[in-house]
C-alpha cells in the first residue's frame, strides 16, 4: 500500500485529496513504519485544501463530507511518534492561517475537534512540539471574531464555563522561553479584542483573572533582576553592561506595552485589574517606599530604579486610576506603604514587611497585602517660596521619615547625585505630561504649566464659575480650591480604603501656590549646584520652562538673585576657559551650544528617555591622567563650563520674558593688523598649511628630532591670526633664506612652552589636537571607543643655538598667545557684560571704545 502512494498522479487534483483521505481511514497504528506516509499526507492534504479554498470549493466539501477532521483527530489518538503529532499541528496552523473562505473557518471550530486538540495532553518536555502548539493556538486566535469565538466557548445560562483555547494558552504566560510568551501574549490581545461581554466576563473573574495578579508578580520580579543589574555594574563595571541593562529594559518596557494593548481592548475591568494589581504588588509595596529606603524587607531595589520604573508605568499604562493614583501617593511618606505587623520566628520579632519576592513567585499567587491601615500625620510643607527644600531635612537625609514622597523627590534634586537628580526630574517631567493625570493633581504637585492654569481661570470666569476675575491675575490664583481639594481627597481616601494606606495632613488647605513655589525654589537650588553634569542641568532648565512660560509672580527676586550668583560664578569658570588650552574652538562651541540649549529647553518634551539613569557613565579623561591636565580633559571640562554658562544665561533671559536670540550676541572678528606676525609671514586668512610659502619674520633657528636619530633643522614661528593660532616649523628656501616652507603646524593654544631646567637651550611644547574629538563626525566612533582610556598629547623639545634664542622663542609663543586670549575675550565681551546688566534688557553687542571704527556689533560668528 506504501509504495501506491507514489504512483504518478496530480498532486493538486481533487483525486489527489480522495486518495490520501482513503489511504489515512486505512491507517490502525502510528509507528516507525508507517509515520513518514501519514507525516506526508498530512502535509499534503493542508496544500490541498489551502489550494482548493482559493480555485475550487469542492475540495472543502469533500473535506466536510468524509470528516477528515474526526480523522485528524483518530490519527493523533493512535499514533507513538512525536513527529506526528508536530505534523498534525503544523498542518492545521497552516490551513487555519491560509483558509479565506469563511464558511471553511466556520466549519472547522464548529466541531468539538479543536476544542479536544487544544486540551489535548501532548508530551511539551519536547521543546519543539510546544513551540508547534503554542503556533497553533495563535493561529486559531487570528481567526477570532464575535462570530467564531462562540464555536470554541462552552455556555450554561448564557454564561461562558470553558474556553480551553485562552485557559490553555494562559498556562505559558510566563514560559522561559521568551517567544512563547511573545505568542500567548498575542493570542490573549486576540481574544481581548474581539470585544464579547460573555467572554470578556470570563477572563475577568475567579480564577481567570489571578492571570493578571501573575502577570503582575512576573513583571515584578523583572524589575528586581533589572536592580541587581544595575546595582552589580555599579559595583563591578563590564564593557558589556550596558548591552546586558538595555535588554533588560527592552524586556520591561515590553511588558508594560503589552499592559497597555491589553487596555486599549476597552474591557474596564481589565484595566481596574491590572491598576490594582500594579498598585498592590509592585508600586505600594516596593517602588514607592524605595525612593527612600535601601531594603524593604529583604528585597533590595535602589532609588533610581524605582524613579526609572515609575516613569516608563506612567509613560505607557495609559490608565486614568493609576496615573492619579501614584500622583496622590506622592504626598505620602514611604512608611504609608509599608503596613507593620509583629512575626514571632524562633523568638525573633519581624518588625515590618510584605511577603518575601520567593514566596510571592514560587506559590505563583497574587501577593496579597495585609490591609491593616496606618495613621501616617504629614505635616504641611513650608509655607513660604524662600523657604529652601534642603532646610527640610536634617544635614541633608533624604531619609527622613516626615518628608513625603513629593518632597523626597524634591530633596533628591537639591541634595542628590547626579543621577538621583536626573531620575528625580524624570519623575515630574512624566507626570507633567501624562495627559491621564488631572489638571488638579498637577496643580497640588506644584507642576502645573502657568499657561494652563490661566487657562483653566479663564474657562471658570467665561462660565460664571470664578468667584473673582481678579483672581486671574493675582499672584494667589493657584491656592486650592474646591476642584483641586476634592480629587486629591478621593484618591487619598481610595488608597485608604483599597490600599490600606492612610495618610493624613496636619495642616489642611495646602496650597499649590506654596507647592509651586518649592518646585521653583529645588529647580533654582539645582542650578546653583556645581556637582551636577551639564546634561542633567539641561533637563532641569526644560522642566523650569514649562512651569515658567512667562515671567510669573512666583519667580521671586530671590530666585533671580540666586541665578545670577550662580551665572557669576559660570562667567568666572568661562574667563579662565579663554585662557585655557581651547579658546580657538570656545566660540564655536558655545554658538553650537546655545542652538542646542535653546532647542532643549524650548522643545515639547524632555530630549531624555528615562532609561539612561540606568546606564553606567563612562569615565572622563582625568580618571586616566596619570600626571599633569591632558588637552582631552580640559577640552571635556571647557564644553562642560560653556554648556552650564549658555543654560544659566537663557534661563535667566526667559524667566525676565526675553525672546531667545538664535545665536548668542558676540562681537564679529576684527581686522589682522598690519603689525601683526601674520601680516609680516604674508599669511592670508586661511593660516599656515603644509606647503605654503612664507616669510620668516622673527622666525627662530631650531632642532627637532621626530624620530630616533633622525634630526632635522627648521625655524620656528608662532602666529596667532583672530581667535586662532599656530605653532609653525618652516624649512629655509635654498634660494632665499628669508622665506620658508610649511612643514609643520601645530595649534598654538594649549602648548604650554616651558624652558628646561636643566637645560636652557630645550625648549617644551605639548601639541593637542586641532579639533576635539567629539566635534568631529567623522572621529565620533573612534573617539567612544577609546574614551575609556588615556588619550595622550604629543611633546616636542625644541633645541635652540644658545639661551637668548631659546628665550625668544617663549617669549614670541607667550605674546601670540596673549593676542590670541585677547581676540576671544573681546569678541566675548557682550555676552561677558550680561552680568553686570541686572535686567539683561539690552541683548544687543556694542562694541567699546577701544574698538576700530570698521568693527561693528554682531548677533553672530
Amino acid at each position: 500500500m506504501w509504495f501506491s502512494f507514489w504512483r504518478s498522479r496530480d498532486r493538486l487534483s481533487l483525486d489527489e485529496l480522495r486518495y490520501l483521505t482513503d489511504q489515512l481511514q486505512k491507517v490502525q497504528i502510528v509507528n516507525e513504519f508507517n509515520k513518514d506516509f501519514v507525516i506526508e499526507a498530512l502535509r499534503s492534504i493542508a496544500e490541498l485544501l489551502t489550494y482548493g479554498d482559493q480555485h475550487n470549493p469542492a475540495y472543502f466539501e469533500f473535506f466536510m463530507e468524509k470528516q477528515v477532521m474526526g480523522e485528524f483527530v483518530r490519527i493523533l489518538k493512535v499514533s507513538r511518534t512525536h513527529a506526528v503529532s508536530l505534523q498534525l499541528l503544523q498542518t492545521l496552523s497552516i490551513m487555519i492561517q491560509n483558509l479565506k473562505s469563511e464558511h471553511a473557518i466556520y466549519y472547522l471550530f464548529s466541531n468539538e475537534h479543536i476544542n479536544y486538540l487544544i486540551s489535548y495532553s501532548f508530551d511539551f518536555r519536547n521543546e519543539e512540539l510546544l513551540s508547534y502548539y503554542i503556533s497553533f493556538l495563535r493561529a486559531i486566535s487570528g481567526k477570532l471574531n464575535k462570530n467564531t469565538i462562540s464555536l470554541l466557548v462552552k455556555t450554561q445560562n448564557d454564561e461562558v464555563v470553558s474556553f480551553p483555547l485562552y485557559s490553555e494558552a494562559i498556562r505559558f504566560a510566563f514560559h522561559e522561553e521568551s517567544m512563547v510568551r511573545i505568542a500567548v501574549r498575542t493570542l490573549t490581545l486576540n481574544v481581548y479584542h474581539v470585544g464579547d461581554d460573555n467572554v470578556n466576563r470570563y477572563i475577568t473573574s475567579s480564577p481567570h483573572a489571578e492571570y493578571f495578579s501573575n502577570l503582575v508578580s512576573f513583571f515584578r520580579k523583572q524589575c528586581i533582576e533589572l536592580n541587581k543589574l544595575v546595582s552589580s555594574t555599579l559595583k563591578n563595571p563590564d564593557p558589556n553592561s550596558t548591552s546586558t541593562i538595555l535588554a533588560a529594559v527592552d524586556e520591561i518596557e515590553d511588558n508594560l506595552y503589552y499592559f497597555s494593548d491589553a487596555i486599549s481592548a476597552g474591557i474596564p475591568d481589565i484595566g481596574r485589574l491590572l491598576t490594582d494589581n500594579c498598585l498592590q504588588l509592585l508600586i505600594l509595596p516596593l517602588l514607592l517606599p524605595s525612593l527612600r529606603m535601601d531594603n524593604v524587607n529583604g528585597i533590595e531595589i535602589g532609588a533610581v530604579t524605582s524613579l526609572y520604573l515609575l516613569c516608563c508605568i506612567l509613560r505607557i499604562v495609559k490608565i486614568k486610576d493609576l496615573a492619579n493614583t501614584i500622583a496622590a501617593a506622592l504626598f505620602c511618606p514611604p512608611e504609608a506603604y509599608i503596613p507593620h505587623f509583629e512575626a514571632k520566628l524562633n523568638g525573633f520579632t519581624s518588625g515590618h514587611g510584605f511577603t518575601h519576592e520567593s514566596q510571592l513567585l514560587d506559590n505563583n499567587t497574587a501577593g496579597e497585602v495585609d490591609g491593616e491601615c496606618l495613621r501616617v500625620t504629614v505635616s504641611d510643607m513650608a509655607t513660604s517660596s524662600h523657604v529652601h527644600p534642603q532646610d527640610l531635612v536634617t544635614q541633608n537625609d533624604c531619609n527622613g521619615s516626615h518628608l513625603a514622597l513629593r518632597e523626597a523627590l524634591l530633596c533628591y534634586i537639591t541634595t542628590g547625585d547626579d543621577v538621583q537628580v536626573l531620575g528625580s526630574l524624570s519623575v515630574l517631567a512624566t507626570l507633567l505630561q501624562t495627559k491621564e493625570l488631572d489638571e488638579s493633581m498637577l496643580d497640588a504637585l506644584g507642576i502645573l504649566p502657568q499657561r494652563k492654569q490661566h487657562k483653566k481661570l479663564l474657562l471658570q470666569a467665561l462660565v460664571g464659575e470664578g468667584s473673582d476675575e481678579e483672581q486671574l491675575f493675582s499672584r494667589g490664583s493657584s491656592t486650592v480650591n474646591d476642584g483641586t481639594s476634592t480629587e486629591l481627597d478621593g484618591y487619598l481616601q481610595r488608597l485608604k480604603e483599597q490600599y490600606g494606606v492612610l495618610c493624613s495632613f496636619l495642616e489642611r488647605g495646602t496650597s499649590p501656590h506654596v507647592n509651586r513655589c518649592q518646585v521653583l525654589d529645588a529647580l533654582v537650588s539645582l542650578f546653583c549646584r556645581s556637582n551636577i553634569s551639564a546634561e542633567t542641568l539641561w533637563d532641569g532648565g526644560w522642566l523650569l520652562r514649562q512651569l515658567l512660560p512667562y515671567s510669573e509672580a512666583e519667580f521671586n527676586s530671590h530666585h533671580h538673585e540666586l541665578l545670577k550668583g550662580s551665572y557669576k560664578n559660570c562667567t568666572s569658570a568661562l574667563l579662565q576657559e579663554i585662557r585655557g588650552v581651547w579658546p580657538d574652538l570656545l566660540i564655536t562651541v558655545l554658538c553650537d551650544e546655545w542652538k542646542k540649549c535653546k532647542r532643549v529647553i524650548e522643545a515639547s518634551s524632555p530630549r531624555k528617555d528615562p532609561k539612561c539613569i540606568l546606564l553606567p557613565v563612562q569615565k572622563s579623561f582625568s580618571e586616566d591622567v596619570i600626571s599633569g591636565e591632558s588637552s582631552f580633559t580640559a577640552g571635556d571640562r571647557m564644553c562642560e563650563s560653556v554648556k552650564v554658562f549658555v543654560l544659566l544665561l537663557q534661563l535667566q533671559m526667559f524667566s525676565l520674558g526675553r525672546v531667545l536670540p538664535d545665536h548668542p550676541p558676540t562681537f564679529p572678528p576684527s581686522n589682522i593688523p598690519e603689525n601683526s606676525r601674520a601680516r609680516a609671514a604674508g599669511l592670508d586668512i586661511s593660516g599656515p598649511k603644509p606647503g605654503t610659502e612664507l616669510r620668516l619674520v622673527d622666525a627662530v633657528p631650531c632642532r627637532i628630532a621626530f624620530e630616533r636619530g633622525k634630526e632635522r633643522h627648521f625655524s620656528l614661528l608662532a602666529i596667532s591670526m583672530g581667535t586662532s593660532g599656530w605653532i609653525v616649523l618652516a624649512e629655509e628656501l635654498p634660494v632665499n633664506r628669508q622665506f620658508g616652507v610649511v612643514r609643520v603646524a601645530a595649534p598654538l593654544a594649549g602648548s604650554n612652552p616651558r624652558i628646561d631646567e636643566k637645560h636652557s637651550r630645550w625648549l617644551h611644547l605639548r601639541i593637542r589636537p586641532s579639533a576635539l574629538p567629539f566635534m568631529d563626525p567623522s572621529k565620533s566612533g573612534v573617539y567612544n571607543k577609546v574614551k575609556s582610556k588615556a588619550l595622550v598629547d604629543g611633546r616636542w623639545t625644541l633645541a635652540f643655538r644658545d639661551e637668548e634664542s631659546c628665550k625668544s622663542a617663549f617669549s614670541m609663543i607667550l605674546e601670540e598667545m596673549n593676542l590670541q586670549f585677547n581676540e576671544v575675550e573681546r569678541r566675548l565681551r557682550p555676552l561677558l557684560d550680561l552680568e553686570r546688566d541686572s535686567d539683561f534688557s539690552n541683548l544687543s553687542p556694542r562694541p567699546p571704545k577701544a574698538l576700530s571704527s570698521n568693527t561693528t556689533a554682531s548677533n553672530s560668528l
